[in-house]
Protein backbone atom coordinates (compact mmCIF):
# COMPACT_ATOMS: atom_id res chain seq x y z
CA UNK A 1 0.00 0.00 0.00
CA UNK A 2 1.37 3.41 -0.95
CA UNK A 3 2.33 5.64 1.94
CA UNK A 4 2.76 9.38 1.57
CA UNK A 5 2.65 12.60 3.56
CA UNK A 6 5.21 14.52 5.58
CA UNK A 7 3.84 13.40 8.97
CA UNK A 8 3.99 9.75 7.98
CA UNK A 9 7.53 10.11 6.58
CA UNK A 10 8.67 11.63 9.86
CA UNK A 11 7.19 8.71 11.79
CA UNK A 12 9.01 6.20 9.63
CA UNK A 13 12.26 8.08 10.05
CA UNK A 14 11.83 7.88 13.82
CA UNK A 15 11.08 4.18 13.65
CA UNK A 16 7.74 4.74 15.39
CA UNK A 17 5.40 3.24 12.79
CA UNK A 18 4.44 0.15 14.81
CA UNK A 19 3.97 2.11 18.03
CA UNK A 20 1.83 4.66 16.20
CA UNK A 21 -0.42 1.98 14.72
CA UNK A 22 -0.88 0.49 18.19
CA UNK A 23 -1.86 3.90 19.56
CA UNK A 24 -4.35 4.41 16.73
CA UNK A 25 -5.85 1.01 17.56
CA UNK A 26 -6.22 2.14 21.18
CA UNK A 27 -8.11 5.24 20.08
CA UNK A 28 -10.37 3.18 17.81
CA UNK A 29 -11.24 0.82 20.68
CA UNK A 30 -11.97 3.87 22.83
CA UNK A 31 -14.30 5.18 20.10
CA UNK A 32 -16.19 1.89 20.14
CA UNK A 33 -16.53 1.91 23.93
CA UNK A 34 -17.81 5.48 24.19
CA UNK A 35 -20.64 4.64 21.77
CA UNK A 36 -22.32 3.40 24.96
CA UNK A 37 -22.93 7.02 25.98
CA UNK A 38 -25.66 7.09 23.32
CA UNK A 39 -27.58 4.58 25.43
CA UNK A 40 -27.53 6.60 28.66
CA UNK A 41 -30.89 8.36 28.97
CA UNK A 42 -31.30 11.67 30.74
CA UNK A 43 -34.41 13.09 32.45
CA UNK A 44 -35.47 15.61 29.84
CA UNK A 45 -36.69 15.44 26.25
CA UNK A 46 -35.18 17.16 23.21
CA UNK A 47 -37.30 20.10 22.06
CA UNK A 48 -39.98 18.88 19.65
CA UNK A 49 -39.34 15.17 20.26
CA UNK A 50 -41.41 12.72 22.30
CA UNK A 51 -38.47 10.77 23.73
CA UNK A 52 -35.76 11.26 26.32
CA UNK A 53 -32.39 12.72 25.43
CA UNK A 54 -29.25 10.62 25.69
CA UNK A 55 -26.01 11.85 27.20
CA UNK A 56 -24.10 11.82 23.90
CA UNK A 57 -26.65 14.21 22.39
CA UNK A 58 -26.30 16.40 25.44
CA UNK A 59 -22.51 16.53 25.02
CA UNK A 60 -22.88 17.71 21.42
CA UNK A 61 -25.52 20.25 22.41
CA UNK A 62 -23.49 21.89 25.16
CA UNK A 63 -20.39 22.06 22.94
CA UNK A 64 -22.31 23.92 20.27
CA UNK A 65 -23.87 26.16 22.91
CA UNK A 66 -20.46 26.95 24.38
CA UNK A 67 -19.13 27.85 20.93
CA UNK A 68 -21.95 30.37 20.46
CA UNK A 69 -22.06 31.75 24.02
CA UNK A 70 -18.42 32.15 24.99
CA UNK A 71 -18.34 35.88 24.04
CA UNK A 72 -20.72 36.38 27.01
CA UNK A 73 -18.54 34.66 29.62
CA UNK A 74 -17.61 36.68 32.70
CA UNK A 75 -13.91 36.22 31.98
CA UNK A 76 -11.92 35.42 28.82
CA UNK A 77 -12.02 31.67 28.18
CA UNK A 78 -10.11 29.27 25.94
CA UNK A 79 -13.00 27.90 23.91
CA UNK A 80 -10.93 24.96 22.65
CA UNK A 81 -10.29 23.82 26.23
CA UNK A 82 -13.96 24.40 27.12
CA UNK A 83 -15.16 22.23 24.25
CA UNK A 84 -12.70 19.49 25.16
CA UNK A 85 -14.01 19.58 28.74
CA UNK A 86 -17.60 19.35 27.59
CA UNK A 87 -16.91 16.50 25.18
CA UNK A 88 -15.56 14.34 28.01
CA UNK A 89 -17.51 15.66 31.01
CA UNK A 90 -20.23 13.00 30.90
CA UNK A 91 -18.18 9.98 29.77
CA UNK A 92 -18.32 8.55 33.29
CA UNK A 93 -22.07 8.13 32.91
CA UNK A 94 -21.38 5.07 30.76
CA UNK A 95 -20.60 3.28 34.04
CA UNK A 96 -22.45 5.45 36.56
CA UNK A 97 -25.63 6.34 34.66
CA UNK A 98 -27.30 9.75 34.79
CA UNK A 99 -28.66 11.23 38.00
CA UNK A 100 -30.69 14.42 37.93
CA UNK A 101 -28.61 17.33 39.22
CA UNK A 102 -31.08 18.11 42.02
CA UNK A 103 -30.87 14.59 43.48
CA UNK A 104 -29.28 13.74 46.83
CA UNK A 105 -27.50 10.89 45.04
CA UNK A 106 -25.20 13.21 43.09
CA UNK A 107 -22.27 12.91 45.53
CA UNK A 108 -22.07 9.11 45.20
CA UNK A 109 -22.72 9.33 41.50
CA UNK A 110 -19.78 11.69 40.97
CA UNK A 111 -17.48 9.17 42.62
CA UNK A 112 -18.78 6.47 40.30
CA UNK A 113 -18.38 8.81 37.33
CA UNK A 114 -14.75 9.52 38.16
CA UNK A 115 -14.00 5.81 38.31
CA UNK A 116 -15.74 5.38 34.96
CA UNK A 117 -13.80 8.23 33.37
CA UNK A 118 -10.52 6.78 34.63
CA UNK A 119 -11.42 3.36 33.19
CA UNK A 120 -12.23 4.82 29.79
CA UNK A 121 -9.21 7.11 29.55
CA UNK A 122 -6.87 4.24 30.39
CA UNK A 123 -7.89 2.84 27.01
CA UNK A 124 -6.10 5.75 25.32
CA UNK A 125 -2.35 6.17 24.72
CA UNK A 126 -0.54 7.39 27.83
CA UNK A 127 0.29 10.71 26.19
CA UNK A 128 -3.35 11.83 26.28
CA UNK A 129 -4.68 9.92 29.31
CA UNK A 130 -3.49 12.28 32.03
CA UNK A 131 -4.34 15.43 30.08
CA UNK A 132 -7.98 14.45 29.66
CA UNK A 133 -8.37 13.27 33.23
CA UNK A 134 -7.01 16.62 34.42
CA UNK A 135 -9.57 18.40 32.24
CA UNK A 136 -12.38 16.29 33.71
CA UNK A 137 -11.26 17.10 37.24
CA UNK A 138 -10.94 20.80 36.39
CA UNK A 139 -14.51 20.79 35.09
CA UNK A 140 -15.82 19.11 38.23
CA UNK A 141 -13.98 21.53 40.53
CA UNK A 142 -15.42 24.52 38.67
CA UNK A 143 -12.78 26.96 39.92
CA UNK A 144 -11.13 28.19 36.71
CA UNK A 145 -12.63 30.60 34.18
CA UNK A 146 -12.88 27.81 31.60
CA UNK A 147 -14.61 25.38 33.96
CA UNK A 148 -16.99 27.97 35.40
CA UNK A 149 -18.16 28.82 31.91
CA UNK A 150 -18.37 25.15 30.89
CA UNK A 151 -20.47 24.29 33.94
CA UNK A 152 -22.73 27.28 33.24
CA UNK A 153 -23.43 26.16 29.68
CA UNK A 154 -23.92 22.57 30.85
CA UNK A 155 -27.01 23.69 32.79
CA UNK A 156 -28.77 25.40 29.90
CA UNK A 157 -30.11 22.58 27.66
CA UNK A 158 -32.20 20.89 30.37
CA UNK A 159 -33.73 24.24 31.34
CA UNK A 160 -34.69 25.06 27.77
CA UNK A 161 -36.01 21.53 27.21
CA UNK A 162 -38.27 21.74 30.26
CA UNK A 163 -39.52 25.17 29.30
CA UNK A 164 -40.47 23.85 25.85
CA UNK A 165 -42.05 20.64 27.20
CA UNK A 166 -44.47 22.20 29.69
CA UNK A 167 -42.08 21.51 32.57
CA UNK A 168 -42.38 17.75 31.99
CA UNK A 169 -39.03 16.76 33.54
CA UNK A 170 -39.51 19.10 36.50
CA UNK A 171 -42.98 17.74 37.22
CA UNK A 172 -41.98 14.08 36.81
CA UNK A 173 -39.09 14.47 39.25
CA UNK A 174 -40.78 16.81 41.75
CA UNK A 175 -38.39 19.67 41.03
CA UNK A 176 -39.55 22.96 42.54
CA UNK A 177 -38.90 26.45 41.23
CA UNK A 178 -36.82 27.12 44.35
CA UNK A 179 -34.53 24.22 43.45
CA UNK A 180 -34.20 25.38 39.86
CA UNK A 181 -33.49 29.01 40.69
CA UNK A 182 -31.25 28.17 43.64
CA UNK A 183 -28.88 25.89 41.77
CA UNK A 184 -28.88 27.56 38.38
CA UNK A 185 -28.67 31.19 39.44
CA UNK A 186 -25.40 30.45 41.20
CA UNK A 187 -23.88 28.16 38.59
CA UNK A 188 -24.83 30.02 35.43
CA UNK A 189 -24.10 33.51 36.74
CA UNK A 190 -20.64 32.31 37.85
CA UNK A 191 -19.81 31.53 34.23
CA UNK A 192 -21.67 34.29 32.44
CA UNK A 193 -23.90 36.90 34.08
CA UNK A 194 -25.49 37.98 30.76
CA UNK A 195 -26.37 34.34 30.11
CA UNK A 196 -28.03 33.99 33.50
CA UNK A 197 -29.96 37.25 33.01
CA UNK A 198 -31.46 35.87 29.79
CA UNK A 199 -32.21 32.47 31.34
CA UNK A 200 -33.69 34.05 34.48
CA UNK A 201 -36.20 35.92 32.33
CA UNK A 202 -37.25 32.66 30.66
CA UNK A 203 -37.54 30.84 33.99
CA UNK A 204 -39.68 33.59 35.51
CA UNK A 205 -41.99 33.29 32.50
CA UNK A 206 -42.08 29.51 33.13
CA UNK A 207 -43.25 30.19 36.70
CA UNK A 208 -45.96 32.53 35.42
CA UNK A 209 -47.07 29.85 32.95
CA UNK A 210 -47.40 27.24 35.70
CA UNK A 211 -44.63 24.91 34.54
CA UNK A 212 -43.66 23.99 38.12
Amino acid sequence: MAKSGTAYAQLVQKGDEIKTMEEVDQVLEFMIEVEKLKGVLRKSQPVGLDRYENSAEHSWHVCLGALMLYPYANEPVDINRVIRMLLIHDLGEIDAGDVIIYSSETVKQKGDEEAGVERLLKMLPETSNDDYLSLWKEFEAGETADSKFAKAVDRIPALLQNIHHDGKGWKENNITKEMVFGLNSQRISAGGQPIWSAMEKKLKKAVEDGLF
